[in-house]
């Protein structure tokens, strides 16, 4: 029986929000100076969060002016939350379906209204960091979580300012800035023999700086195979490395980053099996500059991105199951022109982009081996002929173009996709915003050529498309922002794998083309900034956020059907957070989340198939975070923990997900 829930009660309590928080004050920012930040959060965090320069156009505009609605996590949030990974912050996103098979980012996939992991971009620092292959390893950031100020979700087609990948939406995580001289370092340990450990470094002198981090971790994991052995364990490491130079014509930014990552992925894969490993190293370098003319401004950027994934259907033996070996290469460049005049910002540009896998069975077969491992090997090119105008005036934003896309692999035609997106200020604190965006995604290799192990791929699989209406209400006042957004898409040629059990009692995994997918979602969201609202800055409970995400699609599996993405997604998800100060240096955070999944999954008897399809059960989590701060060296004390309800729940079919994981750990920062 599927559950439907009803947006009416949050917004009857919107008007009654409005009015105590304009009694308060009547400056429209979110955070600003005067509100009450905890201690423990980095003075620079302190700021006005309206003011931040966000990507939902091809121009770079604030948060406040934005004719889009972008979730910003900001690193007050980011200290705050009882998280280990981007992952497990975004999870606190009630638009974002965020799907683990393993614990700490391990595996996880990452999703947002109603499709899958590989219809988003994934960015670091405004660079595309995904992945060609497959998006189950996209979001492997190689920085931790203490090196990041703010991660940007945009939800809904994003062609236009992100190119492909971004079917449903965009992911970029921004790094902080070089702007201090200091050495921080962070150790953590916990259930199930976690231990963490993070350095970094920070330089900055006259027009140059440098931030360099370095992290580690590891465990022995929470479950255990048949013959009693380890395979949900772990161990990883991430680098990076960011200089920025401030030239008097220019900014000139060096980015580098590379993850190593070994897990036990048990019955990740295939439920038959429970031994199964996983080998990842991901790396990145990447170049930008902006011109400072006052009228046009060049930025042009290089990245070149390079994945290697070993994958062991019996840990360790190749003997039974042959290791599957996969290596990809992207290579891009963005050469983009900004206009500023008194009619609005113009940009134009071209987006270039080359994509390779070398494979054990991924792409057409080779003339000669690459390597050792190497026997099968495909590339493509991608262009992108892109422009866009944007308009802020007092209350009114406008920001319209398209994008002109072709790629060798499918057409030897451009494709346009066109969007615009306008908001109106009609009051104080008051915005409405309405957009139409289209957009596209390339097949993965891993949808055009996967075929073992149970899975049956199709290499003439076509783009997905995909078109867009939104509109919505956002009020912000300080100690009180709400947004109510209501979006309808029409997909077509959806990419899916399947299991038809209609016709074969053992069935393979085989990737189609659903012809098309209507979704109808919406999404309310409110947070409160207590101390304001009731003026006392000593008031316990500092902060209270509370969001709602409900998704309806108009094609139901067929019965005897079993889908593993597209037509498996989360119908209502409920998210509740608070920050309370329960002392003068000691705080307390509560996260909490429902989720009620919508699809099914085969029964498995241990490792045996009994070809039984259950449905997702809906499940409750509560993860808290308990920190005391110190005055001496950024000084922090912390204990954490995930699940304390100690549910048994499933993002995935026949993988189980930890019970309560329990983590203590200190961090300090010293200035040099």
């Amino acid at each position: 029986m599927k559950r439907t829930f009803t947006l009416i009660p949050a917004l009857l309590l919107l008007p009654f929000l409005a009015n105590s928080a304009g009694a308060a004050a009547s400056s429209s920012v979110c955070v600003s100076a005067d509100d009450p930040v905890p201690a423990y959060a980095d003075a620079d965090s302190v700021r006005t969060l309206e003011s931040v320069s966000v990507h939902a156009s091809r121009t770079a505009m604030s948060l406040g002016a934005s004719a889009r609605i972008v979730t910003v996590m900001d690193s007050v949030a980011i200290a705050s939350i009882p998280a280990k990974t981007v992952n497990d912050l975004l999870k606190q996103i009630a638009g974002v379906d965020v799907r683990q098979r393993g614990p700490m980012g391990m595996q996880t996939d990452i999703s947002m209204r109603g499709g899958t992991s590989d219809q988003i971009a994934i960015l670091l620092n405004g660079i595309n960091i995904s992945d060609p292959q497959t998006g189950h390893n996209a979001a492997d950031f190689p920085v931790s979580l203490s090196q990041i100020e703010r991660i940007e979700v945009l939800e809904g087609p994003s062609s236009r300012v992100y190119g492909t990948s971004s079917l449903v939406g965009a992911v970029n995580v921004v790094t902080k800035k070089p702007d201090s001289n200091s050495v921080s370092a962070q150790v953590e340990g916990g259930s199930f023999g976690t231990f963490n450990t993070d350095l970094a470094y920070s330089y900055s002198a006259g027009r140059f700086g440098l931030l360099a981090s370095v992290g580690t971790v590891r465990s022995d994991g929470y479950s255990r195979n048949l013959e009693g052995g380890l395979n949900s364990d772990y161990s990883g490491q991430k680098y990076f490395l960011l200089s920025e130079y401030d030239a008097p014509l220019f900014n000139l930014s060096f980015q580098g980053g590379f993850s190593v990552r070994d897990f036990g992925s048990n019955t990740f894969y295939s439920s038959k099996y429970d031994d199964q490993f996983e080998h990842t190293r991901k790396g990145t370098l990447s170049i930008k500059g902006e011109t400072k003319g006052k009228v046009f401004r060049f930025k042009p950027s290089v990245y070149w991105n390079n994945a290697f994934d070993r994958f062991e259907l019996f840990r360790g033996d190749a003997s039974v199951v042959p290791f599957n070996y996969h290596r990809t290469n992207t290579l891009g460049s963005n050469l983009e022109l900004e206009a500023h005049t008194r009619a609005g910002v113009t940009s134009f540009g071209l987006e270039f982009r080359r994509e390779g896998v070398v494979s054990t069975n991924l792409g057409e077969p080779l003339a000669e081996k690459v390597g050792e491992h190497y026997t099968n090997g495909l590339s493509r090119n991608h262009f992108n002929l892109y422009a866009e105008h944007s308009l802020i005036l007092r209350r009114f934003t406008v920001s319209g173009g398209l994008c002109a896309v072709m790629n060798t692999a499918t057409s030897k035609t451009f494709g346009l996709y066109p969007g615009i997106d306008m908001s109106f200020r009609f009051a104080d604190g008051w915005k409405v915003y309405a957009s139409y965006n289209s957009s596209f995604r390339l097949p993965t290799f891993t949808d055009l050529y996967y075929s073992v192990g149970g899975h049956k791929a199709d290499p003439n699989l076509r783009p997905e498309r995909m078109q867009s209406l939104e509109g919505g209400l956002k009020y912000y006042r300080p100690g009180l922002s709400a947004v109510l957004s209501v979006y309808y898409h029409h997909g077509s040629q959806m990419i899916d794998w399947i299991k038809d059990f209609r016709t074969d009692q053992d069935p393979v995994w085989q990737s189609v083309n659903h012809t098309v997918l209507n979704t109808l979602g919406e999404e309310v969201s409110v947070r409160l900034d207590l101390p304001v609202i009731v003026g006392n800055k000593d008031f316990p409970l500092e902060s209270l956020n509370l969001s709602y995400s409900h998704i309806d699609q108009d094609k139901d599996l067929e019965e005897g059907v079993e889908s593993m993405y597209a037509l498996e997604y989360v119908r209502n998800k409920i998210v509740a957070e608070a920050n309370l100060r329960l002392a003068r240096k000691l705080f307390w955070n509560i996260a909490f989340r429902y989720v009620d999944r919508d699809g099914s999954y085969e029964k498995y008897d241990a490792t045996v198939p009994t070809g039984t399809l259950l449905e997702y059960k809906p499940y409750s989590v509560l993860d808290s975070r308990l920190v005391w701060a110190w005055d001496w060296k950024g000084l922090k004390l912390y204990v954490e923990g995930q699940n304390l309800l100690n549910r048994t729940y499933y993002d995935y079919g026949n993988i189980p997900q930890p019970g309560i994981w329990l983590i203590g750990g200190l961090s300090c920062t010293i200035g040099l």
